[in-house]
């Protein structure tokens, strides 16, 4: 019974997974921005590629 106890006090899991949200979070922004930089460097290169023809 003492180890149940122990184990519903302990709150180390819940700070991992809300490290693990955190990172999360931030990897979908940064996943969101560079998609974004990527297409608009895409559209760039395709016009200077054409602006050379």
């Amino acid at each position: 019974m003492n180890i149940i106890k122990n184990f519903l006090k302990d709150e180390n899991a819940a700070t991992a997974i809300e490290y693990g949200l955190i990172a999360a979070g931030i990897a979908l922004a940064i996943i969101t921005v560079v998609n974004g930089l990527g297409s608009k460097l895409s559209s760039k290169f395709t016009a200077i590629n054409t602006s050379l023809k």
